[in-house]
């Protein structure tokens, strides 16, 4: 199971390898007030700030995809507004910690400069600061890549996930370097990481939504991997696998959740049907985790799934 170099498995054999294992459980929808009946979807898992737990949500209307992003507290099981924190015009929030720092992120969309409402181009955007209040600028990505994520290691450095398109990434693959500080992480930087090989088919698509230091050093990545079918519906499910951050060597993927572990609800197109954003994961000590995530482009969940991360931690002499 732990080599570096990997044959990939399909989405249809993960799905099955899934389904054969999975412990029955079933997600919750989460409620959001404050946003004149516009969805909340592909939101963060909640996070500290100030000493108290927010969610980052993208919140949009039906019929468009511009968005922005919102803070939400949670009150009375239900997730409020907080209209003292800033409103961002992102889509598809993330977070990490880099020491004491908090580091948020999200995409921007670009639009056509002569035909406004036109998406040409999308880019992945940093800021940083004590808390949500104060952020300022950190970093912007490369123009069309998103899904990089930070992550602080073992020894101080950081590690960076990318996922280019095209010519480099085809339909989006994985790449990763280590950066030793915040400064070192570039546009160009980003652009040259190497790719993680062997992960996923070419027709098929996957990304890092989140990255967890482990307790043996070893970073285990909370992910997605995807695939269009004949009739060019979407089918996201979410995934995890470990890497070790020195030698490249890491995990063969293994799927988490999938849209039928979570109840009806409706869809953004009928095309987003299947489709899970894996928002983020809160291990939680007693070999469960909750799991984040945004569903069919229209609502948001969490499920209590047993916690992905826990096997890749006794594992870092088999991952040299």
């Amino acid at each position: 199971m732990l080599q570096i170099h990997h044959h990939p498995q399909t989405c249809e054999q993960l799905l099955e390898a899934y389904r054969v294992n999975k412990e029955p459980a079933t997600g919750v929808k989460l409620r959001f007030e404050g946003v004149d009946g516009r969805d909340v979807y592909n939101i963060t898992a909640a996070f500290p700030d100030s000493g108290a737990s927010v969610l980052a949500g993208r919140v949009e209307a039906r019929d468009t995809e511009f968005s922005c992003v919102k803070f939400f507290r949670q009150k009375d099981g239900r997730w409020q507004v907080d209209e003292a924190l800033p409103e961002l015009d992102w889509q598809d929030p993330f977070y990490t910690f880099i020491g004491e720092e908090l580091i948020l992120g999200g995409v921007c969309v670009i639009e056509d400069a002569d035909n406004p409402g036109q998406i040409v181009s999308w880019e992945t955007v940093f800021y940083r600061g004590a808390n949500i209040a104060v952020l300022q600028p950190l970093l912007v990505g490369p123009s069309h890549m998103k899904d990089i994520r930070l992550v602080q290691l073992a020894d101080g450095a950081i590690g960076v996930f990318t996922r280019p398109q095209g010519k480099k990434g085809g339909r989006g693959k994985i790449g990763f370097f280590k950066a030793a500080s915040l400064e070192a992480i570039t546009q160009e930087a980003i652009a040259g990481a190497p790719l993680l090989e062997g992960m996923f088919m070419d027709e098929e698509w996957g990304g890092a939504n989140e990255a967890h230091l482990l307790a043996n050093g070893l970073i285990g990545v909370l992910g997605h991997i995807a695939w269009f079918d004949e009739a060019g519906n979407r089918h996201y499910y979410a995934m995890t696998f470990a890497l070790n951050p020195d030698t490249l060597a890491r995990t063969t993927l293994k799927l988490v959740a999938e849209r039928a572990d979570f109840p009806d609800g409706p869809a953004k197109r009928s095309d987003l049907q299947d489709v899970i954003f894996s928002g983020g994961l809160i291990r939680q000590g007693n070999g469960k985790a909750e799991l984040y995530v945004g569903a069919s482009d229209a609502e948001a969940y969490v499920i209590s799934i047993p916690d992905p991360l826990l096997e890749y931690e006794g594992m870092h002499s088999e991952l040299e």
